[in-house]
This record gives C-alpha cells, structure tokens and sequence, in this order.
C-alpha cells in the first residue's frame, strides 16, 4: 500500500510505567513517518522507499501528542498479545502537530470502529445525543449518504473541474482584497479547501476549514503539503456542532445545490453566522431562483413512453398493466437535471430571492413562489424550468455566478418540473400557478407546481431528492420551427458574403477600425462555419466596448480571426457549427449550447 508524503524523521521509544513515571527507552532512531495512502495504519521505514519497518494499525490505538516533540500510542486492548505502548519523538514540533491531526482525522474517517473516539468538541460522537439543529433537521440514513458520498475524492473533482463554478469562486474572492486581507476566515463545508487556499491567496491570516465528511483527511493532508497548516486549520464536524476559538470577519461556502436548495446546505451556511462578527460579510452574499414556463413535446413524450412500458399486457406472458399508471406518477414525479435551449421557453422568468447576511433561515423551510406570467407564444405548456444566481456583494467588486440557460454550463445545469397533464395557452393569455417547496428530513425538498389558463389546471408532486439526470454532452438544439427564414438561402448568403467579411478584417490589419459598427455582420445559417486549428473571436457588434476589446485584442495578434455576431442570433436558434478541436472564445460569459 503506497503512502502520504512523509511527515518526518522520528525515534521510536518504548514506554513502560514506573513507580512515580513513565520510563522512556529508545528503539531505533532516524525513521521516517508515514501513513498509509488509505489511512489504516502508521507506518516507519528505515528508508523512505524501502520496505515498512514497523506498522500500526490506526483502529487499535489510541495516540496523543505528550510534549512538544513526543506523541504516545496505546492499544485499546491492553490483553492483547504484542502489543505495548509507544512513543514517537519527532525532529520538530511542527512535525508532531501535522502528524497529530492527521493522525485524528484518520480516526475520523472510520468512527465505528473506534469506541472512544472524541474529535472536536471534548463529545463521544457515537452516543452523543441527537440535539444539533442539524440532526433535528435530517433523517439518519440521509445524512450518512450524503457525507459517504463527498468524502469520495472523484466528487471532490467533479466540482473542482466546473470551470465556471471555480474561477468565479476565485475572481469573486481576488476581486474583494479588503474583505479579505489580514482577515480571519471560515470555509462552510470545506471540501477539498479549494476556497480555503482561495482566501490565503487573498490574504486571509488564518482560514477554519469546517468540513464534516472524511474529506476532512484529504483537505488537511493538502493543507500539509501546500506548507499552510499554520493558517488553514481543519475542523472536522459539522458546522452546527463545531467550536472555535474567535469570531471569524468572513464566511465562505459553496452550499447550492440543484434547484438551489437541494440537500440543504444552504441552512448550515446560514447556521454559520453564529461565527460571524458583528458586520461580517457571507460569500456568496444572495442569491435569486428563477422560474418560467417551457414547452417541451419531446421531453413529454419520452417520459411518457418510459411509462408505457407497464401497458404491455403480454411481456413474456404475464400482464403489466396495472401497474401503468402507478409508474406515470413514479416517472413525472422525477424532477429534470439538464440543459436546454431557451427557445422553449414561453414566457418570462419570476424570481424568488434569498439574503444569506440577513433573511431568517426559516424561510428555506417554505418556499412559496406564486406567479402570474404572460404567454410569448401559443402552443402547450409542459411545466416550470428554474435555474439559479448567486451573487458575492463584496466592498470592492459584486460577482455574480449564473446557471442560467444562457451562461456557460455548469454542473448544476438547470431542473425542469413537468406537469402531468399540458394545458394549452394563446400567446398574450395570463398564466397563474405556484411553485411550492417545502424542507423534508431526506435533505431536501417535497414539491407541488400548479398552472391554470382559464379554466385548464394542471399539477404535479415532485421528489426533488430523486431527480432524473439526462443530461447527454451533446450539444442542445433549438426547438423545432424556430427558423423565421430559409436556412438554405442563410447558407447561400453566408457563402457570398464569406469572402468580403474576410477582406474586410484581414488578419493583422484591424488596427483601423475605429468605429465597431463599421464591422459587417455575416449571416448565420445555422452558424459561422469556421476552418479547423483557428481561433475565433464571437462578439456582438452593437456592443461598442466589448467589440473594441476584441479589436484590441485582434491587433495585438492574440486572435487569428473574429465574427461579430448578435445576442439575438444567440437567443433565436442559430447554434455554433464548429470543425473538431476549435478554439473559441465567447464574449460576455455567453456560451451557445
């Protein structure tokens, strides 16, 4: 089994009680301390590639630091046959106090196998008494799931790797060097710690990295390794039961989930403020949850499909029938993770918004959004589509993150709640209906939708704990009929005006253009189709800042070519039609998918 990174040179001594002391003899001196890449065991090598001299299983001792530079092992089993008590004695003391929390944390992440297992607060966590807000909040069995499931590292990576989600985190955080410099820190449910290093690098004096699964051990052992345990400090538990030392000036947490709220993180952030200076600041700061009608035939067609399934009245002989409609209500009861294009939306959004700093943390325990909304269009309403923003109000600078259909793709995607029954609307009609949430102890939400044009009503209960993922990678087309004129004769233009458009921004000659507006604008067939192994530049040419930037940008050969497009062109159904490995920028944040 490989292990971590060495936590030093140590001596490995023998205690033995005395009359009045405990006796102290050395063993072997000049081992290197390492533990076990699956933290079961501490384990000493003569050399550090060479073979194990001695392993300690974790599970069967007890260890404590007893000075500055020496840390004692006792077995919990005293009648066990080979084994005795032992001590370390390290080189350094801040060797001791990094393999001392490793060492904890190691216990941390298998708890059942420990009897006196005390982690944080001075309590035995296996017979504490069910008393924090949070155990009061939250069913057993979920909350068990839920930290086996992000104390896996590959979850971890699956947030970390959301671009968008990362690098506005971390802009959002570079951006506010006031509210960060010097400043004491806590990261709510750290993860990894990514934000925790975030506000190092801002300038944090010390930074409490509360996480309370086992990714507890990977995010101090990163800490270690980073050179930072000084001012990143670990704290295993849950934020609700924790304890530190002082007040923090700011909390940091990434606690979204899908539809916002799901596995609500969101209360255990705002459970945080009792950490919170008077006048500290909460990253994010707000946040706004938007709804609006869609129509979707296809999406209601496949999932009524799935349904049919149990219609057969002869699969493999046998009659299933009378379970259809019980699997109609299983399937429509599914919330939608995807993404979609924004063309089969059919009216505009409302929102529902949340001041983390200031709003009662009771009103995540009922959501009630009620909406009146203008049809755009006739055709038949299949539910509510709702995505999210978040946004950082920092002393400096405001940030905001976005989910939302037009913006690049997050992990979060967007979730759709289909009807049971479409109802049909008119293009100007007025749509009434409500989008109820309410908090279950599963760690997330039981919801209720309803739409009612004239005297069509429609409803649907949904489990947003157990949501159907479909979403494909591939990229999302518009809506079928959403073409206002020929897409042949748009090609034919595009072909025509190909050459001219290149004459016109010839490569290495833009610095001329002064005025954006002077930049022709080529028509889009189903997209500018570009050659291979380019760089190209996507803009808006009725936006005179952002095309003078590309401009600049063109001039100083950072970019090989640029083709103004407008957001309308975006929003009406043109996607990008790109050879294989092209390298695109997108102006505004704005990603056609």
């Amino acid at each position: 089994m490989t292990s971590r990174p060495s936590f030093g040179k140590v001596s490995l001594c023998k205690l033995k009680d005395g009359n009045d002391s405990i006796n102290l003899s050395e063993e072997c001196s000049n081992l290197n301390l390492f533990i076990s890449a699956d933290n079961f065991t501490v384990d000493l090598k003569k050399n550090e590639n060479g073979d194990i001299y001695l392993s300690l299983p974790i599970t069967e001792f007890k260890g404590m630091p007893v000075t500055q530079r020496l840390f004692a092992f006792h077995p919990l089993d005293e009648s066990a046959s080979g084994k005795e008590a032992l001590a370390l004695r390290f080189e350094k003391p801040e060797n001791l106090r990094d393999f001392a929390l490793a060492f904890r944390l190691s216990q941390f992440i298998k708890p059942k196998n420990l009897k006196d297992l005390d982690i944080s607060n001075g309590t035995d966590d296996k017979h504490k008494e069910k008393s924090s807000e949070f155990d009061q909040r939250t069913e057993e069995s979920s909350a068990s799931q839920y930290f086996q499931f992000y104390g896996y590292l590959f979850q971890q990576q699956n947030m970390m790797q959301d671009y968008v989600r990362t690098s506005t985190y971390q802009r959002a955080i570079h951006s506010n060097l006031k509210d960060f410099k010097d400043k004491v820190v806590m990261d709510v449910g750290a993860g990894s710690g990514i934000l925790s290093f975030f506000a190092i690098q801002a300038g944090a004096k010390k930074v409490y990295a509360v996480e309370a699964s086992t990714m507890a051990v990977f995010c101090a052992e990163i800490v270690r390794t980073n050179g930072l345990s000084d001012r990143i400090i670990v704290v295993p538990g849950k934020v609700e039961e924790i304890s530190i030392p002082e007040k923090v000036d700011i909390l940091i947490s990434e606690p979204m989930g899908y539809m916002l709220v799901n596995e609500r993180m969101l209360e255990s952030y705002m459970h945080a403020r009792r950490f919170l200076k008077p006048g500290g600041k909460m990253f994010p700061t707000v946040s706004d949850l938007h709804l609006a009608l869609f129509m979707d035939d296809a999406l209601y067609i496949e999932q009524n499909q799935k349904a049919s399934f149990w219609s057969q009245e002869h699969f493999h002989g046998i009659n299933l029938s009378a379970l259809r409609q019980q699997s109609f209500i299983e399937i429509f009861k599914q919330p939608i993770v995807d993404t979609w294009h924004v063309g089969i939306l059919t009216s505009p959004s409302v929102k529902w918004s949340i001041n983390f700093e200031k709003d009662p943390v009771e009103k995540l325990h009922k959501i009630n959004i009620p909406f009146e909304l203008p049809a755009t269009r006739t055709g038949y309403i299949h539910g509510i589509a709702t995505w999210f923003d978040v946004g950082f109000l920092g002393s400096e600078q405001t940030v905001w993150l976005s989910t939302a259909p037009t913006e690049p793709l997050t992990h979060w995607y967007q979730v759709r709640c289909l009807l049971q029954k479409p109802i049909m609307v008119y293009a100007g009609q007025n749509v009434l209906g409500r989008l109820l949430m309410v908090a279950n102890d599963k760690q997330s939400y039981d919801v209720e939708i309803e739409v009612e044009v004239g005297n069509q009503k429609s409803a649907n209960s949904l489990d947003l704990k157990n949501p159907l993922f479909r979403y494909t990678g591939q990229m999302v087309l518009p809506p079928p009929g959403t073409y206002q004129e020929s897409p042949s004769d748009q090609l034919m233009q595009y072909v025509e005006h190909q050459e001219n458009a290149v004459e016109e921004i010839p490569l290495g000659s833009i610095q001329g253009h002064q005025n954006p507006s002077t930049i022709s604008y080529i028509p889009l067939p189903t997209g500018p189709y570009v050659p291979a192994n380019q760089t190209v530049l996507i803009g808006n040419p009725t936006n005179q800042a952002n095309t003078t930037s590309l401009i600049q940008q063109q001039a100083a050969g950072t970019h090989s070519n640029f083709i103004p497009t407008s957001s309308s062109n975006l929003m009406n159904g043109y996607p990008m039609t790109l050879s294989p490995h092209q390298n695109v920028t997108y102006v505004n944040g704005r990603q056609p998918r």
